[in-house]
């Protein structure tokens, strides 16, 4: 239990996807509903990628480079002023980047930096490896919990043995409210404790809806 008596999850993501997006404005939602309470966490899909990154189209090479530029800003924020930041300069980055459809320009990120009030000097840090070490290390605290067969987000919760369950996902859109998210949390950490529960799957019919 976290100290306010609520359960913690923890949210690795990198701001750059979608998918990581639509779900953790339902993890927002289920906070409302459950007494919970999200820990967010940079995880990184360039580092992701970066083993396999001479096998991956061109188009997505050059998206892997474009990549590094956000989250290296969210995780020069959280070295220098703390995890508090993380989640409301998140949310000023996602609306931009997807909602609005400004994408990861660096004016969205200056824009988004400006309305929560951090420094506009953090933009620098986009083309900075200064802060790569603790990028990965957070990178690797969460994917480590699932595996490198997955993306972003993952999600962290403690379980009824003592131990974390940890899985990716769930990807859904357009994200769940009300009831619904609340079924989805439920439903979701009822599979995840089932030992030996790997995977449940269908093919998307349907890009990111943000609205």
């Amino acid at each position: 239990m976290s100290e306010n008596g609520k359960t913690p999850v923890d949210f690795w993501f990198d701001p750059l996807c979608p998918w990581a997006w639509m779900t953790s404005r339902w993890m927002l939602e289920v906070e409302k509903l459950r007494d919970v309470e999200v820990r967010w966490h940079v995880m990184s899909l360039a580092v992701l990628n970066e083993p396999k990154l001479d096998t991956l189209p061109e188009k997505y090479r050059e998206g892997m480079k474009q990549a590094w530029g956000p989250v290296r800003v969210v995780i020069a924020a959280q070295q220098k002023y703390g995890d508090e930041v993380l989640g409301k300069l998140y949310t000023a980055l996602g609306i931009r980047f997807h909602n609005r459809g400004e994408g990861a320009t660096r004016e969205a990120i200056a824009g988004a930096l400006e309305e929560v009030g951090l420094p506009a000097d953090l933009l620098d840090y986009a083309d900075s490896d200064a802060y790569d070490t603790e990028l990965r290390a957070s990178h690797k605290e969460g994917i480590d919990k699932v595996g490198q067969e997955v993306g972003t987000p993952v999600i962290a919760v403690p379980g009824a043995d003592g131990k974390q369950l940890a899985f990716f996902g769930p990807v859904v859109t357009p994200a769940p409210k009300g009831e619904e998210a609340a079924k989805l949390w439920d439903g979701t950490l009822m599979v995840a404790s089932i030992p030996g529960f790997y995977e449940i799957k269908r093919t998307r019919t349907a890009g990111p809806s943000f609205d």
